[in-house]
């Protein structure tokens, strides 16, 4: 990662594509574009993870009862 205050490659892109003024739609749409490569960006991580370390629901449903605040 590159240090705080400059630009990374992806804000660079972004800049040039938003140069343009958009219609309030194609913004939307890119938004949703961008939104939706990152949900399925962490949907394959957790999926990875699942696999790798053997987890199910039985394990998810164990966790939801955990409580895991210090008194």
């Amino acid at each position: 990662m590159e240090a705080v205050g400059k630009l990374t490659n992806v804000q660079i892109e972004l800049l040039k594509l938003f140069q343009y003024n958009l219609p309030e739609k194609q913004l939307a749409e890119i938004k949703n574009i961008l939104a939706k490569y990152f949900a399925n960006t962490a949907t394959a991580e957790m999926d990875k993870l699942w696999k790798e370390n053997n987890w199910n629901n039985d394990l998810m449903k164990e966790w939801t009862n955990e409580n895991l605040r210090k008194k």
